[in-house]
């Protein structure tokens, strides 16, 4: 009997921090400690899990993601004693349990501070984007929360921004559209301002947390009392609920613009990833001669008992 992880959908990422194009090993590492340390304390196979994940990604990750993460751990009372060595870190004493670091270079404290100050900006591979795309739509909102909140330093480029006079025509037409809980125009109109494919759009305001539609508003630098708005009136499932309306008002108001927009950019990634897949079987160099197999075999077999006798003019008698 095999145990889910309690990171889903992180171990099956590390292959996508193997490709060419994009290097999102420090945004994984990142999401994985925060998300540790979000609780006070885990089973064993919690922290087993933990230790193999974080272990294949310390040493493959710069110096800035790894100051960052041990600064993280090295507050956690309840890190990993394998994890800690593997940082440099030594636990602490009965009547000190914090796990105490060493002093850190001024110049590395400097580069944590700015991680993306001397990394070029990478575009994410159509697959890669995909992938991105999916995580974020399974995770939960706690999980989404740290996805976004790490997304912003990573060196993945973000899309452009929209254009002020497209984006605030478009904000006044799904306004509109939300004050008349209207679905479809809404969706239409996103998908349309944000050059999303249909299918992707539907996906983002049939999402049941909501931070994907948040994400997709603040591309669109939506004001925040709009925004409001359109969570009252658009789904009565979240304007009814005071604390769905709240809960997603703070996510929104602590969503950075780069991250929406990183988040933008793995969605129209996602749709040009479909679009690529093949639609028909590839044709192979014999299809001619097993098609005509397949005719001959259908044709109709005289009946048995029937013999077709023919003369020495070779005409049926």
């Amino acid at each position: 009997m095999t145990t889910s992880p309690p990171f889903p959908g992180f171990d099956g990422l590390l292959s996508l921090s193997r490709r060419e194009g994009v290097d999102i090993r420090p945004t994984l590492l990142r999401v994985l400690t925060d998300l540790y340390v979000q609780t006070q304390a885990h089973s064993a196979d919690e922290e087993r899990q933990f230790v193999e994940l974080t272990s294949r990604l310390i040493d493959e990750v710069d110096d800035a993601t790894r100051a960052a993460v041990r600064g993280r751990l090295a507050i956690y009372p309840a890190a990993p004693i394998v994890i800690l060595h593997k940082l440099g870190l030594r636990p602490g004493s009965a009547d000190q349990p914090m796990p105490l670091a060493a002093p850190l270079p001024a110049e590395l404290l400097q580069s944590a501070h700015d991680p993306l100050a001397s990394a070029a900006s990478l575009s994410m591979q159509p697959k890669d984007a995909a992938e991105l795309a999916e995580m974020f739509f399974r995770a939960a909102s706690s999980e989404r929360a740290a996805i976004l909140h790490n997304l912003t330093r990573t060196p993945l480029k973000p899309a452009a921004r929209i254009p002020h006079a497209r984006a605030e025509r478009a904000i006044d037409a799904l306004q509109m559209a939300a004050f008349v809980s209207d679905l479809e125009n809404f969706t239409s109109e996103l998908g349309e301002s944000l050059i999303l494919a249909q299918r992707i759009a539907e996906q983002i305001v049939e999402d049941a947390g909501g931070e994907a539609l948040a994400c997709a508003l603040k591309a669109l630098d939506m004001p925040g009392a709009v925004y409001e708005r359109v969570l009252l009136f658009l789904k009565p499932e979240i304007g009814q609920s005071v604390h769905a309306v709240f809960r997603l008002s703070r996510f929104y108001h602590r969503l950075s613009e780069h991250a929406a927009l990183i988040m933008l950019a793995s969605w129209r990634g996602a749709a040009m990833a479909t679009a690529a897949r093949p639609k028909h079987r590839p044709a192979l160099y014999d299809d001619e001669r097993q098609r005509a197999r397949g005719t001959a075999r259908s044709l109709p077999q005289a009946a048995p008992g029937h013999i077709a006798r023919t003369g020495t003019d070779n005409y049926k008698r």
